[in-house]
């Protein structure tokens, strides 16, 4: 085969690659680095804002997104294909962030305390203000962790809530519940950062 007829073929194979579900790259990906690959880029935007949703900041985040897909790669094989790869994928993104707390103790500086007992802001300014990323994983934080895993599961990781469900051991019903009151939790949080 001359060089043109390879290059024609791996062009063909990239473009079968990208054809297929995830379930299905996730078994090719046993002996494919290249639909490992396709995996990849398919689910790392997810993983990411997940991550950054979880930590409050880039770089864990990027360190926590790549050590998830290394754990992904090595262990591909012990996917079943039973339910969603994206579902599976998060749930070892879970288990990455949950030693990353393990390890932590969660301190802030002293300048958030000013922020805190500044309650001068007015609704105007408040509507017109955006709220950082660090502004909302912190928020998170303040909910109990089942509320908060839901919100970063579905919104975050771009879950659905059957997926959101499947990773959190729970049933549909207990995930919309728990997303409801996280998202009524966050709504009197805001407010009163902002009285």
């Amino acid at each position: 085969m001359d060089f043109l007829s390879s290059c024609r073929a791996d062009k063909q194979y990239f473009l079968e690659l990208k054809m297929r579900s995830d379930e299905e790259l996730a078994q090719l990906a046993r002996h494919s680095s290249e639909a490992f690959a396709e995996l990849y880029r398919r689910n790392l935007k997810a993983v990411y804002s997940y991550q950054l949703a979880k930590v409050g900041n880039v770089h864990d985040a990027q360190d926590l997104t790549t050590q998830t897909f290394l754990v992904a790669q090595e262990g591909i094989s012990s996917f079943r294909g039973q339910g969603k790869f994206a579902a599976w994928l998060i749930a070892i993104a879970r288990r990455k962030s949950a030693d990353y707390f393990r390890g932590k103790r969660l301190t802030l500086p002293l300048e958030k305390a000013y922020q805190v007992a500044d309650r001068s802001i007015t609704p105007e300014e408040f509507v017109n203000q955006q709220f950082s990323l660090e502004q909302v994983a912190q928020a998170l934080r303040r909910l109990s962790p089942e509320r908060a895993e839901a919100i970063a599961l579905k919104i975050f990781a771009g879950l659905s809530v059957a997926e959101t469900a499947q990773v959190m051991g729970k049933s549909e019903a207990a995930v919309k519940m728990l997303g409801c009151r996280a998202l009524k939790d966050l709504r009197k949080y805001l407010a009163t950062t902002c009285e």
